[in-house]
């Protein structure tokens, strides 16, 4: 299945492993590191991504939101599924 980016659109409060909470994106994001969720790589390609979010996914999210990095890091030169951001 086709994937695409989308855009975080909920605040510091909202959930971002849930599919609603994002928003389609004309292209791959400028953010890559910092304590917030900036965008997703995700099945689907509508205005939303694929709800529910797989659990890889979701996982990568966990991850980054842990290590403040973007997600996954391995096998190293992975594509990045999860990017983050510095401010909400």
């Amino acid at each position: 299945m086709a994937r695409c980016w989308y855009a975080f659109t909920g605040g510091t409060a909202s959930d971002p492993t849930l599919a609603g909470n994002y928003w389609k994106s004309i292209g791959k994001p400028g953010c890559v590191n910092g304590a917030f969720v900036c965008a997703i790589y995700a099945e689907g390609c509508g205005l939303t991504p694929i709800s529910p979010l797989s659990v890889n996914l979701q996982t990568y999210i966990a991850n980054a939101l842990s290590d403040l990095v973007a997600e996954p890091q391995l096998p190293i030169g992975s594509q990045f599924f999860v990017y983050l951001k510095s401010t909400s």
